[in-house]
């Protein structure tokens, strides 16, 4: 079989590029929001469009597949044969929810272009970055009937959510989603001009903690001064999770932390953030953190413990002097390479315990975890990622480590045995989970190409094919 030329696919997408944007556009107005079973509907409409816009595409198989909770829409072009390569493709249709209270400047499930951007919710996360993939298969098999290897595509609809059915499905099902690499778009970079391929993603444990003193609110005049009270207690026992240095106390934290090697630092600090940067992004008066690593080190390649919510006593308007009954607290890790989640949980459990002072009880719940992923940056798959971004994009990328967390990257590599390669097409001020989430037009066209060209690189690798 004659390689498909990526030059024509590329060709057929420029000249079709609003046709793709008045595609995307449709898919951004369904409010497939996965945690809200008001919107349960919207998700499986959300499914069933994409389920039908692939199979106008000519593709071999497309198929809305049942999960304990919302479906997966799997797809697949074998057309290549057994010779090439197989991609799998990763994506998630489900997005997180948005109001125009929330401080949008538009209904964010009524997308609009300004300043050669769209808004709307899901833009960049994920579904313009899905639909990058969608479009660069449809640019070959438009132009030469045919894709240079074989494509699967498992696009799910529970991402949001923390992906609580997608590893029993893809255990389920891995003959059908055999392949020799996976791609997942779902990231970002620092400017257009300095696209990113990431080699890592942060796995999570997180937990909540309950303390919990007199059996009901008590007057703090009658009571108040004998009585620990637990809002206190708790930020006693959460000062006490951190040394002087800002480095986490919980004994063993650091243990199985994989070591930066000197060629990872010299990659991490092409792109590392000024303090002045930093501030400027985040409106923080000054950094924060463990200065035995530089800022971009801080927030993608080493661990974290944050406080993500307090909650205890009056908190309305006027006063109310009571000692509370409780104090709880929701507290997240982000982990790297090495690190055990639920090893995590076990030392954060039985610190926080013994923390705990005889005055109240304090109780430490699991709420979720996820395994960090970590690959190597010079295997040939992510190799010919980087000869993509430079003739498809027009410009070298950096590799670099991911702050957030994508569950599913960990379990596709170990379920299934192969390279992940995470190609970013977003930027990281796309204001993803936030009002006004936007997806640049160029980015959007210039990340089609790129996926055109990764596909034209995967066929020439020798060797990738197990079969």
């Amino acid at each position: 079989m004659t390689t498909p030329s990526s030059g024509a696919a590329r060709a057929y997408s420029r000249k079709n590029g609003e046709k793709f944007l008045h595609e995307l556009i449709e898919m951004l107005r369904i409010p497939s929001l996965s945690g809200d079973p008001a919107h349960a509907g919207d998700v499986r409409r959300m499914a069933d469009w994409l389920a039908a816009h692939v199979a106008g595409l000519g593709v071999d198989r497309v198929e809305v597949m049942e999960t304990a909770g919302h479906p997966v829409v799997y797809a697949e072009w074998l057309g290549a044969g057994p010779a090439r390569p197989t991609v799998l493709v990763y994506g998630h249709y489900d997005v997180v929810p948005a109001a125009l209270e929330d401080g949008w400047d538009s209904d964010p499930f009524e997308p609009v272009v300004r300043d050669g951007k769209i808004y709307a919710r899901g833009a960049t996360d994920d579904k313009g970055q899905l639909f990058v993939h969608v479009k660069a298969l449809e640019s070959y098999l438009k132009t030469a009937g045919a894709a240079p290897v074989n494509i699967k595509l498992l696009l799910e609809g529970e991402e949001e959510v923390s992906s609580p059915n997608l590893t029993p499905f893809i255990k389920a099902h891995l003959e059908m989603l055999r392949a020799d690499v996976a791609v997942v778009s779902d990231s970002s970079m620092r400017t257009i001009d300095e696209p990113a391929i990431m080699h890592s993603l942060r796995g999570m444990t997180y937990i909540e903690v309950e303390v919990r003193g007199p059996r009901e609110d008590l007057h703090s005049g009658l009571w108040g001064g004998a009585v620990h009270n637990p809002a206190l207690a708790l930020a006693q026992i959460l000062a006490r999770l951190f040394n002087a240095d800002n480095t986490i106390a919980v004994p063993g934290f650091y243990d199985d932390v994989a070591p930066l090697t000197a060629a990872e630092r010299e990659m991490i600090a092409k792109t590392d953030l000024s303090e002045a940067q930093y501030k400027q992004s985040t409106g923080v008066p000054a950094v924060w953190g463990d200065a035995a690593y530089n800022i971009r080190e801080r927030i993608a390649a080493r661990p974290t413990l944050d406080v993500n919510g307090l909650w205890s006593g009056w908190s309305g308007p006027g006063p109310k002097t009571i000692v509370p009954a409780k104090a709880g607290a929701k507290i997240s890790c982000r982990l790297v390479g090495n690190q055990d989640p639920h090893r995590i949980y076990e030392l954060l459990k039985a610190h926080i315990e013994s923390l705990a002072p005889p005055t109240v009880t304090v109780e430490v719940r699991l709420i979720t975890t996820g395994m960090p992923a970590l690959f190597t940056f010079d295997s040939p798959a992510m190799q010919a990622a980087a000869r993509a971004y430079a003739a498809g994009w027009g410009a070298e990328p950096v590799f670099t480590r991911g702050g957030g967390s994508i569950p599913v990257v960990a379990d596709i590599a170990s379920l299934l045995g192969i390279p992940v390669v995470l190609m970013g097409f977003g930027l990281d001020d796309d204001g993803l989970h936030s009002p006004n989430e936007r997806y640049s037009l160029e980015m959007f066209q210039r990340g089609i190409e790129t996926a055109i060209v990764y596909l034209e690189e995967l066929a020439q690798l020798p060797g990738l094919t197990r079969r």
